[in-house]
């Protein structure tokens, strides 16, 4: 898998991405899914999938496969029960970083649960984007990972949410089975600044509020930056905001 060989910044707005609509989802598309298909238009890097999802109370993703891929949830808003096939189950939270590896086969349903902790329903919709990226190796052993990490976002940094790179072993919160790619998130504070790690490819999402980038300008909630072989630089808070940032040092067909 070879790397580009000249620096290049495309920014992606809110507005232009795909969308599917329903009753109780309401989906926002960064690249190619379901029977939204544009050749032009189907991975960054390793990263297949930015889904930006809200589902209203009560409903959700019944159960369904998925098969050799890496899947990585971030809560923005709500909650999300997790259920799978091989006997995980747990509430996704902001804050919380979860995985799950389809590897050989598993079956799953993610829903916005209409009755809370204390017991009485409530209306609440979910946010939450989806990010799947392809695994090292085809045909592995499923498996689910989850760990709290609010205390690491709010100290303001970048903060590393997932990843296979050597570079991160021991400090990522959750392991994925890419060795070229890491998930990196942030909560910042209007003023506060980090720094876009210097990769190959690198994909950069607004989740919430509004941001300064150098060489860039004002990116807004739901905005993206693809970038190749390029790095290093910051981003500012302008208003409260949450950005998620892939570091891919690879990228699909070489």
């Amino acid at each position: 898998m070879s790397a580009p060989q000249t620096a290049h910044i495309d920014v992606h707005r809110a507005g232009d991405r795909l969308k599917t609509r329903v009753s109780w989802l309401d989906s926002k598309h960064s690249f190619s899914f379901g029977q939204h298909y544009d050749p032009d238009n189907t991975h960054h890097g390793l990263l297949l999938v930015n889904n930006d999802d809200i589902v209203t109370a009560g409903q959700g993703f019944e159960t369904h496969p998925h098969r050799d891929m890496e899947i990585v949830t971030w809560v923005v808003q709500g909650s999300l029960v997790h259920q799978d096939s091989i006997g995980h189950s747990g509430i996704i939270y902001p804050g919380l970083a979860q995985r799950m590896s389809a590897g050989k086969g598993i079956m799953h349903s993610e829903k916005n649960d209409s009755w809370s902790i204390d017991g009485n329903r409530h209306t609440e919709p979910v946010r939450f984007v989806q990010m799947w990226v392809l695994p090292d190796s085809p045909g592995t052993t499923p498996g689910y990972e989850q760990l709290e990490i609010g205390d690491e976002l709010l100290r303001g940094g970048l903060v590393t949410v997932a990843s296979g790179m050597d570079k991160h072993r021991g400090e990522a919160a959750i392991g994925i089975s890419q060795k070229s790619a890491a998930l990196h998130a942030a909560r910042l504070v209007p003023g506060r600044s980090v720094t876009v790690p210097d990769a190959p490819f690198v994909h950069v999402f607004v989740a919430r509020g509004t941001v300064s980038m150098e060489g860039v300008g004002e990116l807004y909630e739901g905005d993206a930056v693809r970038m190749s072989s390029t790095g290093g630089q910051s981003i500012t808070a302008t208003e409260p905001a949450e950005i998620l940032i892939w570091e891919m040092h690879s990228r699909l067909g070489g």
